[in-house]
């Protein structure tokens, strides 16, 4: 059995407004294990950033609030009780997080390479020089040519995709234990999204590195997740390896989300389905099944009771009322074999 490196248990999320609380997140639990990439799929607003961001201890209190009960524990110590000096030697030096828009998350008036060195120093005793060689291996290991001169430049002097390298150069300047990979390449196009998905499985592969990769696109997680945690509306409504969510989905979000993505194997034939209408305001958050508004399957139940979780295959569970009513939970109307 694998050793577990995270345990996220029981979390939930609120944000206090002029207009009442946003619950962000409602008691979600999942765990990755060392080595292991871990992939939260969802729409926007479902509550993958500000999960990231809780287990980075990056949540503002107030107006956030971590609701009573929340457990994020990191090699058994929960990050949500440790004191300032704890969370410096946690963050960037035994967990680290890459965000989705580069160009915000470095420092326009520093050079990236002090940018790394500062990183480096802040968790080790390192002299300066010694540090900036790091600095240089570092963006020569994530694939920017000239680390030596490009070492000495500002962010804006770098392209989208090379700027996402450095943000994952500092991310790795001390061999993290857990890396959180927040949206890497919404803002890149198609070819870098793949090759910085590459360089992210790569290093995780040779550092041995945990990885939670957050995104709201399944086609970026195929080859790069070992198991997929769906989340919907704060909640997470599916779970289980990268096969089965691909091949087997249980949940009528994770078929939709599915039917959304691009397939090879229909060239000329295939037409892209969307979700009809939107997600529930989580002011007033549904009090059954949070995608039944959205559902071609709802029944009435799905409307007033939260359903419960149903188990299939070894680590493959999904939220739906079909299959705790139904006699055989093979004959939900959207398996895998079903599509068409």
């Amino acid at each position: 059995m694998r050793e577990k490196l995270l345990e996220v248990k029981d979390l939930a999320v609120s944000y206090h407004g002029y207009a009442g609380e946003v619950q962000s997140v409602r008691r979600v639990s999942f765990d990755v294990n060392r080595g292991e990439t871990v992939a939260v799929v969802g729409e926007s607003g479902c509550g993958k950033s500000v999960t990231a961001k809780t287990i980075m201890h990056l949540i503002k209190t107030p107006p956030a609030e971590i609701k009573e009960g929340s457990q994020v524990l990191f090699n058994g110590e929960d990050v949500l009780r440790f004191d300032k000096k704890r969370l410096s030697q946690y963050r960037g030096g035994e967990a680290a997080i890459i965000f989705q828009d580069a160009l915000a998350a470095l420092n326009p008036t520093m050079t990236v390479g002090n940018q790394i060195v500062e990183n480096i120093r802040h968790h080790s005793s390192t002299g300066k020089k010694e540090a900036m060689a790091q600095a240089v291996e570092l963006l020569r290991m994530v694939g920017i040519p000239q680390p030596e001169q490009r070492v000495k430049q500002y962010p804006h002097e770098f392209s989208g995709g090379m700027r996402q390298r450095v943000m994952i150069a500092i991310a790795f300047a001390c061999n993290p234990q857990l890396l959180i990979a927040d949206e890497p390449t919404t803002a890149l196009d198609v070819t870098i999204q793949s090759q910085i998905v590459d360089l992210i499985k790569e290093l995780q592969k040779e550092k041995g590195t945990s990885v939670i990769l957050i995104t709201h696109d399944l086609g970026v997680v195929a080859n790069i997740a070992h198991r997929i945690v769906v989340m919907y509306s704060g909640k997470i409504v599916e779970r289980g390896s990268n096969m089965s969510i691909f091949h087997s989905p249980r949940h009528p979000y994770t078929n939709a989300l599915l039917e959304a993505v691009p397939r090879l194997d229909l060239v000329n034939k295939q037409v892209l389905s969307s979700i009809e209408g939107t997600p529930p305001d989580l002011l007033n958050p549904p009090a059954g099944c949070p995608f039944c508004t959205r559902c071609k399957y709802c029944m009435e139940i799905c409307c007033t009771e939260e359903p419960p979780a149903v188990a299939f295959e070894e680590g493959h569970e999904a939220s739906c009322w079909l299959y705790a009513l139904a006699e055989r939970c093979e004959d939900a109307p959207f398996t895998w074999e079903d599509r068409k």
